[in-house]
């Protein structure tokens, strides 16, 4: 077992492990600073210090350098009220040199060394003149760098068809992958524009309820196939796999039909045992 804290850099933002330093006792949303990989980074606790598996930890594990002072807040506070003029600077100097990119966040370094600028974009960008531009215009160190359209609704956000905070803005640590497949199973349209996010890709709540659907159904039967019922032979024209009910139409001998509600268990047909292909996953760019 190792000993770890549970840490995060965004609201919503994946969960990482750091090895906590010895003396300190840490609470949950406590402002703290880690060494990264890219350097100091301020960071909040979202787990106090635990136990986990050492299979469950990335080595060599980064340390926690301190807990935030007051100093460290501020210059933290004081990078964040910096940002939305520099994304204005930013957005200028990228129609200033015609360039076809949208710019999503901007970040800056804790320790001051740079200042990290994600856009999005249809194509390749030739971007070394705008970075020249703005190292001269922050005398800093600048890094572009390109995100898919997934990220760049995680960075801005939103409200979902749903009525609620996007997922992976909100809730949702790491990206899930999702796939047409998914939205079969739970018997939605198939129209686009019904089962897409804000982010033009396949909504990730698709994954969420998709294990239950696959395991019920199993055990129902396909729509359009001939099946038997306590009242005689009948051809399925739903399926409720919420209620686990079949809705079946029988011939009233009258060239009509009459429909049926029939819990599954007293409905007769034959399951398939072949496996179900398998689809594309709906992957980031």
């Amino acid at each position: 077992m190792t000993k770890v804290v549970g840490i995060k850099f965004k609201n919503g933002g994946k969960l990482y492990y750091f090895a906590p330093k010895k003396g300190d006792e840490y609470a949950r949303n406590m402002p703290v600073v880690v060494e990264t990989s890219r350097g100091l980074e301020y960071a909040w606790v979202a787990y106090p210090e635990k136990e986990v598996e050492d299979d469950e930890v990335v080595q060599p594990l980064k340390p926690v350098i301190r807990i935030a002072t007051q100093k460290d807040t501020e210059f933290y506070e004081a990078c964040q009220a910096k940002r939305p003029q520099a994304m204005q600077t930013c957005k200028e100097k990228i129609l200033a040199h015609n360039l076809e990119m949208k710019l999503v966040d901007c970040e800056y370094a804790f320790d001051g060394s740079k200042i990290i600028f994600y856009f999005t974009s249809a194509n390749r960008v030739d971007f070394r003149e705008l970075v020249k531009d703005l190292a001269s215009t922050f005398h800093n160190r600048i890094e572009l760098r390109q995100v898919g359209t997934r990220d760049e609704t995680k960075y801005l956000g939103g409200i979902a068809p749903c009525g609620r905070i996007c997922c992976c803005a909100g809730n949702m640590p790491e990206f899930k992958k999702v796939s047409v497949k998914m939205a079969k199973n739970q018997g939605l349209s198939l129209n686009p524009g019904k089962i897409s996010g804000l982010c033009g890709r396949l909504m990730c709540c698709l994954s969420y309820e998709n294990d239950y659907y696959v395991e019920a159904g199993k055990k129902m039967p396909k729509i359009g196939a001939e099946v038997g019922t306590p009242e005689g032979k009948a051809i399925v024209a739903a399926v409720n796999m919420l209620r686990m009910e079949v809705k079946v139409k029988m011939d009233d001998r009258n060239g009509g039909w009459i429909y049926k509600d029939y819990p599954v268990e007293y409905v007769r047909f034959k399951k398939s045992n072949q496996p179900e292909k398998e689809e594309i996953e709906d992957d980031e760019e």
